[in-house]
């Protein structure tokens, strides 16, 4: 591990040296930090804004970038150079950003940005997780009012241990993996993906996590005091928390409290009906603001002031009705889903689709199934390789009832599609099995509350419906957690107004047997293990419930495939006959694909896909490929096509490309003087094969067939296994194939 900077701490984890060093690069930053595991490097720094800005929101951006020299490589494409961020690279911004976000104060409007570049790769470890620890320090070393630090750890569940910072090769065979990001003895954030794990191997690793996360705090703390002596003064600037003019707030407050408190109480089921509500309230209020400022100087007519008071009291006499009087806005239970509706199929033409609505929210899922050729080519520092599962996540704003052009995937999109694939990935079919490109598209239709699970539960019913022999069913609910004073209630699928007021958005997704997805953020300074194991299985009977709708729609895969879809086989040839398969200048194959109507794809290791939608073809295309490489059997019966008939007797094929003689001493089991008095071109005839010469010249017997045991030896052969004069008329030069 190479010292880069000034200031150099270590920690080791799981027998891995985790070092932070800083002191000498991007100094002109506000903090800057580069964190090395193996030799994987990255450098994070963050920087604030000297002058702010009107903003009712935390202005904090954070990107994750990777350089292509990191891992010694030239970037793909035309353009030679890193554009725009890839999917991993968003993910990682992602992961980094939700644990660092809540520990910034309210009314912050400085725009900060946290930034961190892969400047090192051995394609061995990855830094991704420990991007967390980066910024958090980063932050640290700033001026920024971060209420840090935290850290975040991956672990891995691989053959009953549990592995920290498992290297890339160590996470393609494991049962559970997990990033947890956390404060010293506090979760903040967890992203799990797993093969149907336990709840209680999810808290088990949850558990390891968090002493490692301490460790890493402490090692930030230390890097401080270390920076400090060495000279550097940290001076974090001061927050004011934002305050609005006592006469509105007065006011406000007194004419909104009870139409607040009665509006939650009415019970609405519908989003929009208490959100029209809520507008026209504070539509009246800033007009009566409007009309007191234009007589009372003490008045200031600000509609965002009205706003913002609005927000604080629904947000407060919310988390009251839930904590205090254990009602839900909506008035169900706390364990209770909402009511659920599942069409499936909902279109015509697809492969396979289903439209899942659980409240009023509701996915459009859709399941494409294509050839190897669709496969998505990733490009990362570690290496290439194709993904033949895709999951693509779209949020329109018509879903919410908003105007905003479309621009592309955003990264909530990316986000929640990540989600939704890990979830169904560990339930999908081996590609020996079905070796099929799958897509899955969810387009959310409505939205208030939870549309990443409803996509998980939708794309679940569309691959059932498409026919893809999945392991299990899988579905997804959201948990929501309300803490205060020593007291907490969770709640069951929770609805866009609980997760804005709430302090935890729990998203668990698997099957009857156990979890496959997990994303928990928290809001608060973090929960207990046991409020966690709580939530988890409260989630289990949620997830249960879920289930039981979706298989009362559909309760297995249909048998077949859609007849939409294109059929598909796999075969396994030697690579050395690649060559033959293929022809000169392609000439064999084009002939095949334009002969059966199919479409042939050869893969370097003599992996061969035949698709189309004709399924005899595909067979008669099949039998072709196998005949290159496969010989014919002693003693097995073929069926086979008289090619032509000679005196001596007739050639049948009995394999694509491979005929074998037929003796007119093996036609019949009574005398034949002629050949075609039995047989003729064309015929198709059953024979079994009786030698296989070293030269692959095969003799075959319909004798054997018709009265087994009759074929005896044959004609007369000498060595060479030809017939010798005599024996049967005379000797016709041929080639076998």
């Amino acid at each position: 591990m190479s010292k880069i900077q000034a200031i150099c701490l270590s920690e080791t984890i799981g027998g891995k040296e985790i070092s932070i060093q800083t002191g000498t690069l991007a100094k002109q930053a506000g903090g800057a930090v580069t964190v090395h595991i193996g030799g994987s490097v990255i450098l994070t720094t963050a920087t604030v804004a000297p002058t702010p800005k009107v903003v009712n929101f935390v202005p904090l951006t954070i990107e994750y970038r990777e350089r292509t020299y990191a891992a010694g490589k030239i970037p793909g494409g035309f353009f030679k150079r890193e554009a725009r961020p890839r999917d991993k690279e968003t993910l990682y911004a992602r992961l980094t950003d939700r644990p660092i976000r809540p520990l910034f104060p309210e009314g912050w409007n400085h725009e900060t940005m946290v930034y961190t570049l892969v400047v090192s790769s051995d394609t061995k470890n990855d830094p991704g997780p420990l991007s967390i620890l980066a910024g958090s320090a980063a932050l640290m070393l700033s001026d920024a009012p971060f209420a840090g630090p935290v850290a975040g750890v991956r672990v891995a569940l691989i053959k009953g241990q549990f592995v920290l910072f498992p290297t890339m090769e160590e996470r393609t065979d494991c049962e559970l993996e997990i990033v947890v990001a956390g404060k010293k003895g506090a979760i903040l954030m967890v992203e799990a993906g797993a093969r149907e794990a336990a709840e209680d191997q999810v808290l088990k690793a949850i558990e390891v996590a968090q002493e490692a996360i301490d460790r890493l705090c402490g090692l930030q703390m230390r890097l401080v005091a270390e920076a400090e002596k060495a000279g550097r003064k940290i001076v974090k600037r001061e927050v004011a928390p934002p305050q609005f003019p006592e006469p509105v707030h007065g006011f406000v407050r007194a004419r909104a409290l009870d139409a607040i408190r009665a509006l939650l109480h009415a019970g609405y089921k519908l989003k929009h009906e208490f959100g029209d509500r809520i507008k026209a309230l504070e539509g009246e209020l800033v007009e009566e603001v409007q009309k007191k400022a234009a007589t009372e100087p003490a008045f200031v007519a600000q509609e965002a002031h009205v706003h913002a008071i609005v927000h604080d009291i629904t947000a407060e006499e919310g988390r009251k009705m839930i904590l205090e009087e254990r009602m839900r806005p909506d008035g169900r239970g706390f364990d209770e889903v909402r009511p659920i509706t599942v069409m499936v199929p909902a279109l015509p033409c697809t492969h396979g689709s289903a439209v899942f609505t659980r409240g009023e929210t509701q996915a459009l899922a859709t399941a494409t199934l294509g050839t190897p050729e669709d496969m998505q080519i990733m490009d990362e520092l570690e290496g290439e390789y194709k993904d033949r599962f895709m999951l693509h996540y779209n949020f329109p704003a018509y879903s919410v009832g908003e105007v905003k052009p479309e621009r592309g995937p955003g990264r909530r999109e990316i986000g929640h599609g990540a989600l939704a694939k890990r979830a169904l990935l560990p339930l999908l079919p081996g590609e020996e099995q079905f070796p099929y490109t799958i897509r899955i598209v969810s387009d959310i239709l409505e939205s208030n509350g939870s549309s990443s699970m409803a996509s998980i539960c939708g794309g679940s019913l569309a691959l059932f419906d498409a026919g893809v022999p999945m392991k299990a069913p899988c579905a997804g609910v959201a948990m929501g957690l309300f803490m205060e004073g020593g007291r907490h209630v969770i709640l069951t699928d929770i609805a866009g107004l609980e997760d804005h007021v709430g302090d935890m958005d729990f998203k668990v997704a698997g099957t009857r047997s156990g979890v496959t997805a997990l994303q928990m953020d928290i809001k608060v300074d973090g929960v207990s293990l046991g409020i966690m194991r709580e939530a988890l299985e409260q989630a289990r009977k949620g997830r249960l419930v879920i289930l039981e709708k979706m298989l009362a729609a559909l309760p297995s895969p249909r048998p077949e495939l859609s007849p939409m879809a294109p059929r598909l086989i796999r075969l396994q040839i030697p690579v050395d006959k690649i060559g033959a398969l293929i022809g000169p200048g392609g000439k064999n194959i084009r002939r095949m694909i334009e002969e059966y109507s199919v479409n042939i794809e050869v893969e370097d290791d003599g992996g061969v896909f035949i698709s189309g939608l004709d399924a005899a073809a595909i067979g008669r295309a099949q039998a072709e490929v196998e005949s290159i490489y496969k010989e014919a059997e002693v003693g097995k019966i073929y069926k086979g096509r008289v090619v032509s008939c000679v005196e001596f007797g007739a050639f049948v094929e009995i394999m694509p490309g491979k005929e074998g003689l037929l003796h007119i001493s093996q036609i019949d089991v009574q005398r034949v003087n002629k050949v075609t008095d039995v047989l003729k071109e064309g015929d198709m005839v059953e024979v079994k094969v009786l030698e296989v010469s070293r030269e692959g010249k095969i003799r075959l017997s319909r004798k054997a067939v018709l009265a087994p045991g009759s074929e005896g030896d044959g004609p007369p052969r000498d060595r060479e296994g030809r017939g010798r004069p005599g024996s049967g008329g005379p000797r016709r030069e041929r080639s076998y194939r």
